[in-house]
């Protein structure tokens, strides 16, 4: 068997953390709120706690994956 094709994913190899950091250093905490309305991004915001809840919540990862699909590469 062949060994398959590379995977053509923008975000093959970046971690969360690396999502989350780039996007909070592109945008900043409250323009990351507006954008995608989130409590752990406009109430006390940190990193460690983003990662927590996106975690847990896969359509909340989405909507953070497909904003630093569309701004950040």
């Amino acid at each position: 068997m062949s060994n398959p094709q590379p995977n053509n994913d923008p975000l093959h190899g970046i971690t969360l953390e690396t999502i989350m950091t780039r996007l909070v250093e592109h945008f900043g905490w409250t323009q990351l709120g507006k954008r995608i309305r989130i409590r752990c991004f406009t109430h006390t915001p940190s990193i460690q706690s983003s990662l927590k809840f996106l975690r847990r919540t896969p359509w909340a990862r989405e909507k953070v994956e497909e904003l630093y699909r569309r701004n950040i590469r």
